[in-house]
């Protein structure tokens, strides 16, 4: 993960924010995933542009008492785990998720 340290949703899921939760389905296997509080500020946070570490420094740490340390070896298994899962992008440099135009039909 240390080589990839950009994150961004990918846009093959459907999610649903209830309370200080959210559910995450892949639109691949229409796997569920269920995001506590923390998984969800993560969730809601990455952009593709702002590195994990900032945010799990500027969002995680500061409402949370958890060392960095801590807080960003957690937020690595998450990642890692819901890109397994094809529900986050992981790179080596930021992504780009603006919208394409679309090509004209002929």
């Amino acid at each position: 993960m240390s080589d990839k340290p950009f994150v961004a949703r990918s846009t093959a899921i459907a999610a649903r924010v209830l309370g200080d939760e959210t559910l995450v389905m892949s639109a691949g296997d229409s796997t569920l995933f269920t995001l506590d509080p923390v998984a969800t500020l993560i969730w809601e946070s990455v952009d593709g542009v702002t590195p994990l570490e900032e945010i799990v420094l500027m969002k995680v740490c500061a409402q949370y008492d958890v060392s960095l340390e801590q807080a960003l070896s957690d937020a690595k298994a998450l990642v890692e785990e819901l890109a397994g899962h094809g529900l986050l992008l992981l790179s080596d440099r930021p992504i780009d998720q603006s919208p394409r135009p679309q090509e004209a039909k002929p």
